[in-house]
């Protein structure tokens, strides 16, 4: 873990739970892209640009997850390097307190206050293609969080979290996604991006990304097609989550609770805008049904 790997002349990742790109943009001096989840993640960031001598210019943040800003505030403390989060992501990034807010759909309470959902407040500034390197390209990837991005360096494409490995959707099933509709549009236009290589933020770099983008699709229609059918009666919310909980052999947490729960929300909101489904109300409780 937290190996640095070599893709081309200049364009790097080093192995974490999220992987972390690296950009040399000349002899000494190198931009991130993401920061991994925590100081710890910090920290072997610094020890490995210190191995190699050289100096940290930038954080280029895809977005405000906490697992992809977590080593920010470390690392700009330590190096002064500048920060950037496109759109909303940089809201999200100046105030963390956003991001387990906006899963809740509340203020979260202390066991939601931590640092998988909470990073520490970094100073960041807004991410546009002015402010990058000679050569790095900014790409919309909408979907998984509000204004997500990813970026091409000498045909290297780095696409955070726009879409997750095969072993990880077969064993987890239900994956964090904020906009289904902006989700599926984002793997179409992935299937047609041409480079030598892509870099997922939670999968294997490869040379080809369409198939892994088609599967991602795929189970994206799965559980809108279970959520479907769940609601051929009248059914609440929670009942629809422990269903789901349930079909993909899910434990309850609060965490869980919190990020599945979005992610279902965000299911029956786009199965209404299709049409799909309809609401109504028995006895001052809103229900969810199959048209």
């Amino acid at each position: 873990m937290y190996e640095l790997v070599q893709l081309t002349e200049n364009c790097y990742y080093i192995q974490s739970p999220a992987k972390i790109g690296l950009i040399k943009t000349d002899e000494n001096e190198v931009c991130l892209i993401d920061s991994g989840n925590d100081k710890d993640a910090g920290r072997r960031i610094r020890q490995i640009l210190d191995s190699k001598g050289w100096s940290l210019k930038a954080i280029y943040n895809t977005h405000s997850n906490a697992d992809h800003i977590g080593g920010n505030k470390y690392l700009q403390s330590q190096t002064g390097c500048k920060i950037y989060a496109p759109g909303i992501e940089c809201d999200f990034t100046n105030h963390p307190i956003l991001e387990p807010s906006f899963l809740y759909g509340g203020y979260p309470s202390k066991e939601l206050r931590h640092k998988f959902l909470m990073a520490q407040e970094s100073g960041c500034l807004p991410l546009t293609g002015d402010v990058l390197p000679k050569g790095m390209e900014l790409i919309p990837l909408p979907g998984h969080f509000f204004d997500m991005v990813g970026f091409r360096y000498e045909n290297v494409v780095y696409l955070a979290d726009c879409l997750s490995s095969k072993e990880t959707l077969d064993k987890y099933g239900i994956g964090f996604i904020y906009d289904v509709e902006a989700y599926l549009n984002t793997l179409e236009n992935v299937k047609s991006i041409k480079a030598e290589l892509f870099v997922p933020s939670h999968a294997d770099a490869c040379e080809d990304i369409s198939e892994l983008a088609q599967y991602n699709i795929d189970k994206v229609t799965e559980i809108a097609e279970r959520i479907t059918d769940i609601c051929k009666e009248p059914i609440c919310f929670e009942a629809i989550l422990q269903k789901l909980f349930y079909e993909y052999s899910l434990k309850m947490t609060f965490e869980q609770y919190c990020l599945v729960g979005s992610t279902v929300r965000s299911y029956l909101s786009y199965l209404k805008e299709k049409g799909e489904l309809e609401i109504i109300f028995e006895e001052n409780m809103l229900l969810w049904k199959k048209y």
